[in-house]
């Protein structure tokens, strides 16, 4: 029996509401190496923002990122 190969990284977002997601625009089938990669992107894309919106809030003096700052981050 071939082994599993080990975990890479540890994932926050979850497979599921991916795959719904694709599907729901339009992917029937989706692979298990797209939807990983999919995720790997997005949580990529998350914390470039979230390091972005944490130097706005910290160049405001403030301890709590905010909407906005998120789509100052984002833009």
């Amino acid at each position: 029996m071939a082994k599993k190969p080990a975990k890479k990284t540890e994932t926050y977002i979850a497979k599921a509401p991916i795959r719904r997601l694709m599907k729901k625009e339009g992917a029937d089938l989706v692979a298990a190496a797209a939807l990983d990669k999919l995720i790997e992107f997005l949580e990529a894309k998350a914390a470039e923002a979230t390091k972005d919106a944490h130097k706005i809030c910290k160049e405001d003096k403030r301890k709590r990122i905010s909407a906005a700052d998120v789509r100052n981050a984002t833009r």
